[in-house]
């Protein structure tokens, strides 16, 4: 009995780490879309959204940054500023910086599939970059200029203040740990960082993006949200 289980589970893996990219398969858990909303503190919310307004301010007043000179738009954040989780990204990308949104396209798709496959729908969550400008031409983001705009980062994280926090792709996880590592090596394991004195569970895992380029990898990622799903269940966070 135990064994045919197992091979089920294995069975019903392979099926979604398969279809990740485009078809995902979702879920087979219902979503409950008339769960009673949670209570938000409107002094709270106030503050986020001046806090917010003010950081915002502060990046788009930066000096001498190539990056801020070839953008179109500052994508600072966008979702549910009161969520207990964030995800965050490398930097925007041409549809990104045309739109001023995070996620967008081909990139975005596989991202909300990707939450779905969790029981997570996209605007109960909190979802931000590590730059706040899209690199010319794409680039990867230099030591120095993420260093530079991690300031800002650290500043945005606490703001929110989340409970989890999920860094996709190497420049997250530089911008945030301070590690320039390979991200295979780093990626699906439970790191703590402290912000505003609280220390926080921190998931490395690859980015939507590089899954797409690199879809061999996505296996990698279906065990990071199965990580973070089981990380939510354990901190008993209602998304």
């Amino acid at each position: 009995m135990t064994k045919k289980d197992l091979n089920q589970n294995a069975k019903f893996n392979q099926q979604l780490i398969d279809t990740i990219e485009p078809d995902f398969i979702f879920d087979n858990k219902t979503i409950n879309r008339f769960k009673s909303p949670q209570k938000i503190n409107n002094i709270s919310l106030g503050n986020k959204v001046e806090n917010l307004s003010d950081l915002k301010k502060q990046i788009d007043s930066i000096q001498n940054c190539n990056l801020k000179d070839n953008s179109k738009n500052l994508v600072l954040g966008d979702g549910n500023i009161n969520s207990p989780i964030i995800f965050i990204g490398e930097a925007p990308g041409a549809i990104e910086d045309n739109l001023g949104l995070t996620f967008q396209g081909d990139v975005g798709d596989l991202l909300n599939k990707m939450l779905l496959a969790i029981g997570i729908r996209r605007e109960n969550i909190y979802l931000l970059y590590s730059i706040n400008f899209r690199p010319p031409e794409d680039r990867k983001p230099t030591a120095s200029e993420i260093k530079r705009y991690s300031v800002f980062l650290k500043k945005h994280i606490s703001i929110i203040d989340p409970k989890i926090i999920v860094l996709m792709g190497s420049t997250a996880m530089e911008a945030v740990t301070g590690l320039n590592n390979r991200i295979s090596n780093e990626r699906g394991k439970w790191k703590e960082m402290i912000f505003k004195n609280k220390t926080l569970p921190v998931m490395i895992t690859f980015s939507p993006s590089y899954l797409i380029r690199f879809p061999e990898n996505k296996k990698y990622s279906w065990e990071d949200l199965k990580k973070i799903k089981q990380k939510i269940l354990d901190l008993d966070i209602e998304i």
